[in-house]
């Protein structure tokens, strides 16, 4: 029997942070990246969760971004890469977001070439175990929060497993309509989900901020 002080060690705290028009597209609109990007550092994350498809949306983008080296104080990037589709780890290590990155492959993931640098978790069998993955990142890494970046798909995903305790929406007074796509919550059907409003705030240009915890 363990000790009556002892307590199961509880996995990272998950939020996902989005950009969203007023119809929940997170493509097909102008966002503001600087607002954004300045509101996320709200959970001061130990590690940024991001799906293939966010990655690979920045990769020509990340071609001509300067690299000052990695962030010493940044959190450790962690991609969702089953398919093994990321090819510029070195410029997300060197571009000066994130202390390190890490790569989450499946038991079924390609093979890597031989030499291959770049640090990686395998959990899952035709595809990444998330539930493993972010145990295991929050006891070897030591991580308390973990914020999603992500289109849709993997904040579905996540959603659909019990694993998002918080949903952040950076609402823009505009409708994606036809342009739009890849809603926030992704595109698999999942069951109905209780959110609580934790805090919201409206800004002078019609952004408005939503917190909800995911009951």
């Amino acid at each position: 029997m363990a000790p009556f002080n002892s307590r199961p060690q509880r996995r990272p705290y998950v939020v996902a942070h989005t950009a969203v028009a007023l119809d929940g597209a997170t493509t097909g609109f102008a966002p503001d990246t600087e607002r954004f990007y300045a509101l996320a550092a709200t959970w001061r994350e130990d590690i940024t969760l991001a799906g293939a498809d966010t990655i690979l949306a920045q990769e020509k983008a990340l071609a001509s971004a300067p690299r000052p080296g990695p962030a010493a104080d940044g959190p450790l990037l962690a991609v969702v890469d089953a398919r093994r589709r990321i090819r510029q780890w070195d410029a997300l290590r060197e571009v000066g977001h994130w202390s390190g990155v890490i790569a989450l492959y499946a038991e079924s993931t390609p093979a890597r070439p031989p030499g291959s640098s770049v640090p990686e978790l395998v959990t899952g069998t035709d595809r990444v175990d998330l539930a493993e993955a972010i145990d295991t990142l929050g006891r070897n890494e030591g991580a308390e929060v973990v914020r999603v970046d992500s289109g849709g798909s993997l904040t579905g995903a996540l959603l659909s497993a019990g694993l998002l305790d918080e949903v952040s929406l950076l609402v823009h007074p505009c409708l994606a309509g036809a342009t739009g796509g890849h809603q926030w919550y992704g595109s698999a059907s999942h069951s109905a989900h209780t959110l609580e409003l934790i805090a919201n705030e409206t800004f002078d240009d019609g952004l408005v901020w939503l917190r909800y915890r995911v009951a």
